[in-house]
């Protein structure tokens, strides 16, 4: 990431950042990535993390199987019953 950084890009590719890493450390990459963002570089970020996506998201794409099911804002996006169904599953029938 420093090294990325040190070429004052403005689009920055990120593909879990955060793996690995224990909640304080993600903690503090979610705000590298705001400081980041806010200095005026774009930041694409791949994540499976909904913390961290819900921490640095202006936007959120959502791919299953390679096709797009949702795009917008990520209250509204991580609310769709498509993507709650596609990463969680269907309830079990009672």
């Amino acid at each position: 990431l420093a090294r990325a950084l040190a070429c004052r890009p403005r689009l920055l590719l990120l593909d879990e950042l955060t793996t690995g890493l224990n909640p304080a450390e993600s903690i503090e990459a979610i705000g590298l990535i705001r400081k980041i963002r806010d200095q005026g570089t774009t930041v694409l970020l791949i994540e499976h993390v909904l913390r961290v996506i819900t921490g640095v998201s202006d936007r959120v794409v959502v791919l299953d199987k390679g096709e797009k099911i949702a795009d917008g804002a990520p209250a509204e996006v991580l609310t769709s019953p498509r993507v709650i169904e596609s990463y969680l599953g269907r309830p079990a029938a009672s």
